[in-house]
């Protein structure tokens, strides 16, 4: 027995490659380097023939375990349907995910090949463009997709109020009023959300934001990091690229507009799902938030500090998108 049980472990790079190697036909020798440690381990693998992957290995979260089989299947479906995503690579079972033993419990790990093209550039109209193409692709699909068992519903519960105790529960914001605060603001958010009658009902990247994804040669938009998704209100999915620019100081609107253009070349947007998801905008950045809030034990009350001064943000939001319409 430990004296100090781990609530996240970081695998040697080594114990990576050996069940890469287990699990997957890749050439071999298979060599493997850390490139991210946080809210997922994500890993560079290389093949002994130079073709390159990205490893996932799931954190455990405060909101349940990673749901890998609804998005793996959904990742599946829309590669299926030509959408421009980054699939899972079967394991030589055919598994489209495995679960790994850390000291803290059952990670799930997914191979991805490495996808070519570009990051996004903040300012640059033409790749919000493709993001909102692409995203809009993302819907049509998702129309013919069945998310049966999905852990993650993107409902109110899921990214609004349970993200809110956790913030509460964490400590973080120590200031009773400042605590307050949010908890008003996110009682008129959801009353406001829940007064629209005909929000559309998705499945959702979840976190569609600019960045997670590659624009191609062909200037696509080829998206990856779904882990966030599940089935949800579309109006959240659109808003999530909005609160990427109106969000930690940033103002750069002609890009949501761009976003949106792209979106609409070829799928509409109902007038409440548009309007909903300059509410929504609140909803995200509460379940940000949130997410941070889970971790102040594993990264440290400093790191996550910036949580209790948000309350303004969300307050300017509020006031300028809606001052005619407090309720």
């Amino acid at each position: 027995m430990l004296d100090f049980d781990p609530l996240y472990s970081t695998p040697r790079v080594e114990a990576v490659e050996r069940f890469i190697d287990a699990h997957y036909a890749l050439a071999e020798p298979v060599s493997c380097r850390l490139l991210q440690r946080g809210l997922n381990d994500v890993y560079l693998v290389v093949g002994g023939n130079g073709e390159r992957y990205v490893f996932r290995l799931s954190h455990r979260r405060a909101r349940g375990p990673a749901d890998v089989k609804t998005e793996t299947a959904f990742l599946t479906h829309l590669t299926q349907s030509g959408v421009p995503v980054a699939a899972p690579i079967p394991t030589r079972a055919g598994a489209l995910f495995l679960q790994g033993s850390a000291p803290e419990g059952g990670r799930e790990g997914v191979l991805f090949r490495a996808l070519d093209g570009r990051t996004p550039q903040a300012t640059d109209a033409g790749d919000a463009l493709a993001n909102g193409k692409t995203l809009a692709l993302l819907h049509n699909a998702a129309e013919t997709f069945s998310p049966d068992g999905a852990l993650y519903r993107l409902d109110l519960e899921h990214l609004l109020h349970r993200p809110l105790a956790r913030i509460r529960d964490s400590g973080v914001v120590e200031d009773a009023d400042v605590y307050r605060e949010l908890e008003t603001i996110a009682a008129r958010t959801a009353k406001a959300i829940d007064a629209f009658r005909e929000l559309t009902w998705t499945n959702c990247h979840g976190d569609c934001h600019g960045f997670n994804a590659r624009i191609n040669d062909a200037g696509e938009a080829v998206f990856f990091d779904f882990d966030d998704g599940g089935p949800g209100y579309l109006a959240y999915d659109l808003s999530v690229f909005l609160w990427a620019q109106v969000s930690f100081g940033r103002s750069s609107t002609p890009m949501w507009h761009a976003f949106i253009d792209g979106y609409r070349t070829v799928r509409p947007i109902t007038p409440d799902d548009f309007e909903a998801a300059q509410r929504f905008v609140i909803v995200r950045h509460i379940w940000l938030m949130g997410e941070y809030a889970s971790r102040a034990q594993e990264w440290g009350s400093e790191a996550v500090g910036w949580i209790a001064r948000e309350a303004n943000f969300l307050k300017v939001w509020e006031s300028e998108q809606f001052v005619d319409r407090l309720l």
